[in-house]
């Protein structure tokens, strides 16, 4: 698979996935202590920090977008 995410594109899916992730487990806040939107938020952030570390989309992929210069 060729790579199709930029680094703009990138490092906003590594603050969300982490921001999910921080939502899901450490924050403490009331919406979040239910099983179907904690984990909901958690697996949404996981898959947010592994395509901005692989750099592959496969959303983009289908649709054929690219955000990556090469």
């Amino acid at each position: 698979m060729t790579t199709n995410v930029g680094t703009i594109d990138r490092i906003l899916r590594t603050a969300l996935g982490l921001g999910l992730l921080y939502l899901a487990f450490l924050s403490g806040l009331p919406a979040f202590e239910g099983g179907v939107v904690k984990y909901g938020a958690a697996i949404v952030g996981v898959v947010m920090v592994v395509v901005a570390a692989t750099r592959i989309c496969p959303i983009y992929t289908i649709f054929g977008l690219k955000t990556c210069k090469v």
